[in-house]
């Protein structure tokens, strides 16, 4: 009988597929139990629960030690999505006194691994944060009707006073960018949004612990796995120790009621910012616990931007608190001595071109021009510098006039340790050459030369110019934080930032600066201060900020003279003269400061101003 070679073939063929699903088999095999560690999760998931522990965050001091921000308990609501099975949703959402819109919109979102990257069927998933003590207790009574929803204690923020809310800032939710940014966080965590509570994230948030429970076959909970020795405790976040003197904060905000701008005093030796307030401000109650976001659009919708830090944030022309940089300059490129002087007739006059000036004596020399706060003196001064030859053109010396402004503090950020600090504005050449196709000179951008035109600067860099002057030469970056428990403080804050001008110069703008409060030189800008602190070496500028509507009352200053122990600036929109509000704030807070308190005719001026009002109109601000 012939050999059937078909079916021997086909013998073949069935051995063939039957090896390779045999290998198919194996290789999947390999992959599930080798490769992936999906049924390990399963398992794991089916015996032990990591429940993570959170730490207490830092607590927040100012320089005296009065508790600023602390903790106290609050309650989120996780789940397991794997064990959750069925659910009552009509009993649960009476329990939360949610919808049941709500309801399915959180688990929907929860699920979107988009918003929630890190979510997995088998781990802890947040589904309401931030309840109180009496919310989870009504919730508490009832957890075992609703398997697999669990109680995570936490921590929310409170707040001693109703002050500093920009300083302080305040914390939220994370977001996609923070969890993608730092794998630190999971959905539902909690990070600094704003101010210290911020740029101080990783020293107050601590670390986290986490606790692997044991479960048995129907997932109840049978206490700590190897007894606890795979546990990690939490460790608690830093406190802050912050040079803000909380009194004088709160005599600041007290004064800026119902005006705009702000107030910044430091100390000049250590560069720590001893108030920053600014105005509108807001209580930071309003952001914490499950209102923040409501109360956060409410803020963000006000025409007068309270959420605006205002000290870092709001840029401004500097006025006449400006000529103080400018007369520094000028002697430091040997455009003027100390003995030179410029005529003054109402004002400076050249050219068919004029700006005016208030009457006082002519010509002047340098210390009474800063003492009455003579334009032409200041215009002269900068026509001189542009037009000087040595430098080749105006081109040339605007640069060498910018360098020794930006080595005073102005035109970049001071990189104080807040967020969002703005740089003002120092023009270039490049500037005015456009706008003026290179044909310009000194008369030309004349108004720089009083803190107009294109300058602009935050009350932060005014404050700081104070400080530098106080300081005869030099400053410290400001910043807000004095100590950090148990960690060094950047050497940024530590460190001392010399100017490009002698320290001799400084002496004649001191002198300038006190003559302006004594009127030893004739009429005083800064009298008042005198007044208020009497025996006290004031030294105090003022400025006027030409603007659109009415002018803005600025004052730079600092006491004492020698030793100095705080530089302060006052900025407030449409203010008036700087004599209006800007001294009479200054010297309001230099005394606060200095004594501790009030006297009883300060205590009855400040309660007095405090009550003035400006009216601003409804536009956005």
């Amino acid at each position: 009988m012939a050999k059937d070679y078909t079916l021997e073939k086909r013998k073949f063929v069935i051995g063939g597929v039957a090896i390779v699903i045999v290998i198919i088999y194996i290789m999947r095999l390999f992959v599930l139990q080798i490769m992936t560690d999906t049924y390990k999760k399963n398992a794991d998931s089916n015996a032990f629960l990591n429940k993570i522990q959170y730490p207490s965050r830092g607590a927040i001091y100012d320089r005296n030690g009065k508790l600023l921000v602390f903790n106290q308990p609050a309650y989120d609501i996780t789940f397991v999505p794997r064990e959750v099975t069925e659910l009552d949703t009509l009993d649960f959402c009476r329990t939360l006194n949610i919808t049941k819109e709500q309801l399915l919109k959180r688990m929907k979102d929860v699920k979107n691994r988009w918003m929630n990257p890190g979510y997995s069927r088998y781990t802890h998933q947040v589904f309401m944060t931030q309840l109180s003590a009496e919310e989870c207790g009504v919730f508490q009574e009832k957890l075992f009707k609703f398997p697999g929803f669990y109680i995570q204690r936490r921590t929310i923020r409170q707040y001693t006073y109703n002050s500093a809310g920009h300083a302080l800032g305040d914390i939220g939710e994370v977001s996609m960018r923070d969890i993608e940014a730092d794998d630190y966080y999971i959905r539902g965590d909690y990070v600094g949004k704003q101010g210290i509570e911020k740029s101080y994230e990783k020293y107050l948030r601590g670390e986290k612990g986490v606790e692997v429970l044991l479960r048995d076959a129907h997932g109840r909970i049978q206490g700590h796995y190897m007894d606890g020795k795979l546990d990690r405790p939490s460790i608690p976040g830093k406190n802050l120790k912050l040079g803000l003197d909380i009194d004088l904060q709160m005599l600041g905000e007290r004064l800026m009621k119902n005006k705009i701008g702000a107030i910044v005093a430091i100390e000049p030796e250590t560069g720590e910012i001893l108030c920053l307030v600014s105005a509108p401000n807001f209580d930071p109650h309003l952001m914490i616990g499950r209102q923040r976001g409501k109360n956060h659009n409410m803020l963000q919708r006000d025409k007068q931007k309270p959420l605006l830090n205002r000290a870092i944030m709001g840029v401004y022309p500097p006025g006449s608190t400006f000529k103080t940089a400018q007369a520094l300059t000028f002697l430091q490129e040997g455009i003027i001595q100390p003995s030179t002087s410029f005529p003054c007739s109402h004002g400076f006059i050249y050219g068919g071109l004029r700006v005016g000036c208030h009457g006082h004596g002519s010509p002047l020399p340098l210390i009474p021009a800063i003492a009455t706060s003579c334009n032409a003196y200041f215009c002269w001064g900068l026509y001189r510098m542009f037009g000087d030859k040595k430098y080749g053109s105006p081109q040339n010396a605007l640069t060498v006039w910018k360098d020794h402004m930006v080595s005073q503090g102005f035109g970049y950020k001071l990189g104080t340790d807040l967020p969002g600090e703005k740089r003002g504005f120092i023009p270039n050449a490049g500037v005015y050459d456009k706008a003026y196709r290179g044909s310009w000179n000194g008369l030309t951008v004349i108004s720089i030369s009083i803190g107009q035109g294109e300058v602009l600067s935050t009350p932060l860099q005014m404050a700081n110019l104070a400080a530098t002057i106080a300081n005869r030469g030099y400053f410290v970056t400001p910043h807000i934080v004095k100590d950090i428990q148990d960690a060094e403080l950047d050497s940024t804050y530590r460190e001392r930032r010399y100017t490009s001008i002698d320290r001799s110069y400084y002496e004649e703008i001191v002198e300038g600066m006190r003559a302006a409060v004594t009127g030893v030189t004739g009429s005083a800008t800064c009298r008042i201060a005198g007044t208020i602190l009497p025996g006290v070496e004031v030294c105090g500028k003022t400025g006027t900020a030409q603007n659109r509507g009415h002018d803005h009352s600025a004052f730079i200053g600092f006491a004492p003279m020698d030793k100095p122990k705080i530089a302060i600036a006052v900025y407030v929109e449409n203010g008036g003269w700087g004599a209006t509000y800007g001294v009479p704030y200054g010297a309001l807070m230099m005394e606060q400061y200095l004594n501790g308190k009030l006297s009883p005719a300060s205590e009855e001026r400040a309660e007095e101003m405090s009550n003035r009002v400006i009216m601003y109109g409804d536009e956005e601000r």
